[in-house]
């Protein structure tokens, strides 16, 4: 009886090491600065066997040792929890605010990219967000637009009953949408004009949608506006390049609810603080 021939099994990668996937290598082109005052450039950096699978900030972390090992200075970035909350990484990559994803730069996986690719990493550009070290740039500036009127005025103690004052499906679900601003500055970074209108819309109408933020609606909208020009914010001319680049996709939809806010605390004669 003659044997019947068959096909060679597939073969898994599982219990495999030999079949895993084989690391990328790079080059990153990044953006070096000593500090405020010092002319920066960009410096060139090889660096291999990274896997798809890391974060993008695991990836800088991988060439910081290396630079630490070498005796080289470590490349200095924002970054916090890593888990798209606290709104503190961000870079420019190729030229894009978080880089090719809609995501945050700590989000961002290698995968986005290919093996042999030249990837250049810059920090935000803005006046109003000087560079500080490298990629680590100073976002202050955001602080003090939420100082000058981006609060509600609560009687402090008791925490009042969570249904006391109903809200409108529609409102909560648009002052959430609103709410959900990490405030990383990618609208600022990827806006041609450095404009930080989209951040201060969602601050305004996250809180002028809620009963509990009616009493400052007036003033919040004209003193967070004069702030964030007297910090040197650009103006906004609805490109729209801040809302697509935003991590939390957040609508130009509350650009529009702030104009409407600020023509009509204007109209009812509500003026910035000098």
């Amino acid at each position: 009886m003659t044997a019947t021939r068959h096909d060679a099994p597939m073969r898994s990668s599982v219990g495999n090491p030999g079949a895993e996937k084989r690391g990328m290598n790079l080059t990153l082109r990044i953006w070096r600065q000593q500090g405020p005052t010092v002319k920066g450039k960009m410096v060139t950096y090889k660096i291999t066997d990274i896997s798809p699978d890391m974060s993008f900030l695991e990836m800088l972390d991988v060439l910081n040792e290396q630079l630490i090992m070498q005796g080289d200075d470590p490349v200095a970035f924002d970054h916090d929890c890593r888990e798209g909350i606290c709104g503190m990484c961000g870079v420019m990559i190729n030229g894009q605010a978080h880089g090719p994803q809609q995501t945050t730069t700590c989000q961002l996986h290698m995968r986005s990219f290919a093996d042999g690719d030249t990837i250049d990493i810059e920090p935000w550009r803005a006046s109003a967000f000087p560079v500080i070290k490298d990629l680590a740039v100073d976002r202050r500036a955001f602080d003090r637009i939420i100082q000058a009127g981006g609060y509600i005025s609560v009687p402090t103690g008791t925490a009042p009953e969570a249904h006391a004052t109903p809200v409108p499906k529609a409102d909560s679900d648009a002052a959430f949408d609103a709410a959900t601003c990490i405030g990383c500055g990618a609208c600022v970074a990827a806006c041609p004009n450095a404009s930080s209108m989209l951040f201060t819309a969602a601050k305004v109408t996250h809180l002028g949608l809620l009963p509990q933020g009616q009493p400052e609606r007036n003033d919040r909208v004209v003193n967070m506006v004069a702030q964030q020009d007297r910090e040197g914010f650009g103006g906004c001319t609805n490109i729209g390049e801040c809302s697509a680049a935003c991590p939390k996709g957040i609508s130009m939809e509350t650009i529009s609810r702030l104009n409407h806010d600020l023509l009509g605390a204007l109209r009812a004669g509500a003026r910035p603080k000098s």
